[in-house]
């Protein structure tokens, strides 16, 4: 009983500092969520378009931060960029994580959304075109709306994804979850593991709805039919 006597007093005192965490995490990460799909969606639609000079910069860029680790990302735009002297380009440490993790949201987000747009068949588009419609109004009325269905599951695993990845913003003094819990591991040296054992408690209370979120997003779609099944 002494022993748990001793962790709740540690988790009464720690929890509003472990909090202010959460809230952090939970507001850049949310930030980052809904600016980098907005800009993957614009690009991941651009991308499926016939020009090959747009398609080539956009494949570039997927490429380049999918295939770099994220913290090498960061490092670069907070302490890189700076360097170059240009004053748009000066960022603190709460705009760097918002613009680092955005970019690498958006850059997952273009690949599942072109992808999504390709899986739907031609016929599709060549029927849109044959009663009169644009390639424009045949992507807003008969593509997309059919593509936004296959995203949710992959989208969602990449929320959960960049949710975590905000555990590394601490190294840009981002006062992050995991942050404030360095902090409280230097006031309470002798509750290591158990202090991170708290920090990967509140990091899955986050997470785990948006994963059950994409379970239950998958077998709606499995239920509703797949684009192919509706041509």
């Amino acid at each position: 009983m002494d022993w748990f006597s001793e962790k709740w007093q540690i988790i009464n005192s720690l929890s509003p500092f472990l909090m202010d965490g959460l809230w952090k995490t939970f507001e850049v990460s949310s930030v980052a969520i809904m600016l980098g799909s907005i800009l993957g969606a614009i690009l991941g639609i651009i991308k499926t378009l016939d020009s090959k000079s747009l398609k080539l910069v956009i494949n570039i860029y997927v490429h380049l931060f999918r295939g770099t680790p994220y913290l090498v990302q960061i490092y670069i735009i907070y302490f890189v960029l700076p360097s170059l002297g240009i004053a748009w380009l000066q960022f603190d440490s709460y705009t760097a994580a918002i613009v680092s993790l955005s970019l690498y949201t958006a850059s997952y987000v273009t690949a599942i959304v072109a992808a999504a747009i390709d899986s739907i068949p031609a016929g599709q588009e060549e029927a849109a075109r044959s009663v009169g419609m644009t390639k424009a109004q045949a992507l807003y009325h008969v593509i997309v709306p059919q593509a936004i269905k296959l995203t949710v599951p992959p989208m969602a695993s990449i929320y959960v994804i960049v949710i975590k990845s905000t555990a590394v913003l601490s190294v840009i003094g981002v006062a992050e979850l995991t942050r404030q819990g360095e902090t409280s591991i230097l006031r309470m040296p002798g509750d290591t593991m158990f202090i991170y054992g708290l920090i990967a408690v509140l990091y899955f209370i986050y997470c785990y709805p948006v994963l059950r979120f994409a379970s239950w997003a998958e077998r709606k779609m499995k239920t509703s039919g797949s684009p192919q099944e509706l041509a």
